[in-house]
């Protein structure tokens, strides 16, 4: 029996057409909390930027930041855990010579080191303005949850930031434009496993809904995964199951098809 869903946001409950989330999807919210199944949050978005979407429904608990930050439903913080500094400022001095945009992640706030037309189209992407604009070596470097790195495969392939020089650190891409860097050990898949264990949950009675690259090791952890229509075809590879787009209430009609909802 499943009693905790947990839903990635953009490409998953939110689309990327209309910067909403559907009725059909609104509406399948609503009719899982009657049946008393918890719904999460699980997303590479920090919790300043969950809070710009127009219509947001109240879930009983939060992975933020690819399981960096995870919360209860009231938004107290339940794990956490920051990028180290030592290998923040090594990145400082390789940026000194090797500039590219970056985003820095705060718990209440981000900002970027820099900015040009992939980091504004990668903004208004998800129907947000650029962050303040100020360069790394003049930022904070402490309590910094995650890092987004503005360079595409290849330069990311060439450049093996994390390697090189931020060895306790991870990547992740969801995105062609940029790619996520957070502490190797966070991931959405360990963040159920902070929120379920702190709710009584077991992960067998889980069910996770995604579309991008970090989704992927959440959709292999739950006892269920399932891809949205519109996700690539490496995410497709690792779900239990397929539903439709976000479009076309890819949600609702997976629910139905294992008969959570009728």
């Amino acid at each position: 029996m499943i009693k905790a869903i947990f839903f990635d946001i953009d490409g998953t409950l939110v689309s990327f057409k209309t910067h909403q989330i559907p009725q059909s999807t609104l509406f399948a919210l609503s009719e899982l909390r009657k049946k008393g199944i918890k719904i999460f949050i699980s997303t590479g978005r920090s919790w300043g930027q969950m809070q710009h979407l127009n219509v947001f429904p109240q879930f009983d608990g939060y992975i933020t930041l690819n399981g960096s930050c995870c919360m209860d439903g009231n938004g107290s913080i339940i794990h956490q855990v920051c990028i180290p500094t030592k290998d923040l400022e090594r990145l400082v001095q390789y940026l000194h010579t090797n500039n590219f945009p970056i985003e820095v992640v705060y718990a209440d706030q981000e900002v970027m080191t820099s900015s040009n037309e992939v980091v504004e189209r990668a903004w208004a992407n998800v129907n947000m303005p650029v962050p303040p604009i100020i360069p790394l070596h003049e930022c904070n470097l402490n309590e910094v949850y995650q890092l987004g790195a503005f360079l595409n495969t290849e330069e990311q392939e060439a450049l093996k930031i994390t390697e090189r020089f931020m060895p306790s650190c991870a990547e992740l891409r969801w995105s062609p434009d940029f790619f996520d860097i957070l502490p190797r050990e966070s991931s959405k898949s360990a963040g159920i496993d902070r929120i379920i264990e702190h709710y009584g949950i077991s992960i067998e009675e889980t069910m996770a809904f995604g579309d991008g690259g970090n989704d992927i090791d959440m959709l292999q952890h739950a006892a269920i995964g399932v891809a949205m229509g519109n996700a690539g075809d490496n995410v497709k590879a690792a779900a239990d199951h397929i539903t439709t787009s976000v479009d076309d209430d890819g949600i609702l009609n997976a629910l139905k098809k294992f008969n959570i909802l009728s």
